[in-house]
């Protein structure tokens, strides 16, 4: 029993170890050793039940450490107790945590054969598991092991192959192989040889990382993204709304860019109910300086249907984009006749009862480019941004991460947004209330950011790009078949017990 316990406190550090490969913190080899402490306890197991529990107490420090700033959004936006908070995000966590407990229960099953286990089964078992939990209840593939990768990792290359999940499965091989080589240290040739596949594992990625996927088109063009830096507290309240017209006023009245984009939600309107002359004012602004301006607004074009929105204004016609991938409980209640009550009476979250854009919506013609937009939340599932292309020459993020204050989470989103420039190959114009603003390459390299919690025009110049990805092309659906390949050979290696 106690070896149990010590096994458990040991994963529930290795959990919270492999946080620190992921933005802010960038120790790309942090997941990697992380997994290997895993896969060590793992192979301590003496039936698959302990291996799930293991797998559990990894996932649970894994999320609570990853994802404790929730607690932000909750307790001091929305109202909640701070005990109701903390006990909602260990929840949370621990739900989270069933994940990496059915990969250590499942993949235990091939425990006496650690070569098939570790090469074939957990990397399968693993994306598979993150593949799920990214459309699992609408989803949530906050913090999969391949974001840690992106921009500068090795494994990096593999991103724009095979997509996030892709970059996820070979983490956990190079993972496997160092708990190979780790298992068989008695044995100098064994060892030798998984340490020899790592390297080749990293230099292959690297390799990748120098394939030209993608190209630039035309001449670059100059941008401005404008950071209104309005606290969250303030940003639905009426006494605010002179102040944080002026402010974006100031900030895009002094633009020169073709193209200029406002965060989401930025100005205090519905767009069916702006003040009368302001709607003309933006496009005058817009023709007279051959610029398009993207604002965030939320619309309400059917009395009671509220949606959240870009808007263009501008050189080029008016055109439109409502958000499609809504949050549960912050933008719409799920069962919402039974569960409403309940979440109102906890939680203050205006604006939750939106409606759904349409899912095949086309990138937007402003700028001389054709401009993939997504709001908020909806970088995260990277098969949903693909969408756009090839057709898009450009992807545009407008977010409003204030929700989450000075906390590692709008960092955390920042790399993931990166990683959609990477899978896709198009530069991202990532436009945020608070921080983080920034202009990201077709690399997903950080090309210039705005300071956080200031109120900032970041400028830039920025090319569209034709070509596509292999990810483009294929999606999730390349991972997924290599994932059943390796399953497959797992079977034909070894027959389940």
């Amino acid at each position: 029993m106690k070896g149990k316990l010590w096994a458990g406190f040991f994963a529930l550090l290795a959990g919270s170890l492999a946080v620190t490969g992921f933005a802010p913190y960038h120790v790309w080899p942090a997941p990697l050793l992380s997994l290997s402490i895993l896969g060590l306890l793992w192979h301590g197991c003496h039936h698959g039940r302990s291996a799930g529990w293991i797998g559990w107490f990894w996932g649970l420090g894994f999320f609570e450490t990853g994802i404790h700033w929730i607690e932000i959004s909750l307790h001091e936006f929305g109202g909640m107790p701070l005990s109701l908070a903390y006990l909602l995000i260990f929840l949370f966590s621990a739900c989270l945590a069933l994940f990496p407990a059915l990969v250590g229960r499942w993949s235990w099953r091939f425990h006496d054969r650690p070569t098939s286990r570790w090469l074939l089964v957990t990397p399968a078992l693993w994306t598979l598991s993150e593949w799920v939990r990214s459309w699992f209840l609408s989803g949530f593939p906050w913090l999969s092991l391949g974001y840690a990768a992106t921009p500068k990792g090795p494994l990096a290359g593999f991103t724009p192959l095979l997509g996030v999940f892709g970059a996820s499965a070979a983490t956990v091989l190079g993972a496997g192989l160092l708990t190979l080589a780790l298992l068989s240290l008695r044995h100098h040739r064994s060892s030798l040889v998984s340490l020899l596949a790592l390297g080749i594992l990293l230099a292959s990625g690297l390799a990748l990382q120098r394939l030209p996927w993608v190209h630039p088109l035309g001449q670059p063009i100059a941008v401005n993204l404008l950071q209104g830096n309005i606290p969250q507290d303030m940003k639905f309240v009426a006494e605010s709304r002179g102040l944080i017209v002026q402010r974006y006023n100031t900030l895009l009245f002094n633009s020169t860019g073709r193209l200029i984009l406002l965060p989401e939600s930025a100005l205090p309107y519905l767009r069916q109910r702006m003040p009368e002359g302001y709607s003309e004012a933006l496009e005058t602004f817009g023709y007279e300086n051959n610029s398009d301006i993207l604002v965030g607004l939320f619309s309400e074009p059917e009395r009671g249907q509220y949606y959240n929105s870009v808007f263009s204004f501008g050189h080029s016609p008016m055109q439109a984009y409502h958000k499609v991938h809504l949050v549960p409980f912050g933008e719409f209640i799920p069962w919402s006749d039974l569960l409403a009550p309940l979440i109102h009476s906890a939680l203050n979250i205006p604006l939750d009862d939106q409606q759904r854009g349409n899912p095949n919506q086309p990138p937007l013609r402003v700028g001389g480019q054709w401009v993939g937009v997504d709001i908020c939340y909806e970088d995260a599932f990277g098969d949903e941004i693909r969408q756009a292309l090839p057709q898009a020459t450009l992807l545009a993020n407008f977010t409003n991460d204030a929700w989450f204050g000075s906390s590692i989470g709008p960092e955390q989103h920042l790399q993931m947004a990166q990683t959609r420039a990477l899978e896709t190959g198009r530069p991202m114009l990532r436009v945020t209330n608070t921080g983080v603003t920034a202009l990201i390459g077709a690399h997903g390299e950080i090309l210039e950011r705005a300071p956080r919690g200031e109120i900032f025009n970041l400028g830039g110049n920025i090319s569209g790009y034709g070509g596509v990805t292999p990810f483009v092309l294929v999606g999730n659906y390349g991972i997924l078949a290599l994932c059943a390949l390796a399953l497959i050979l797992s079977l034909r290696w070894r027959p389940l017990r």
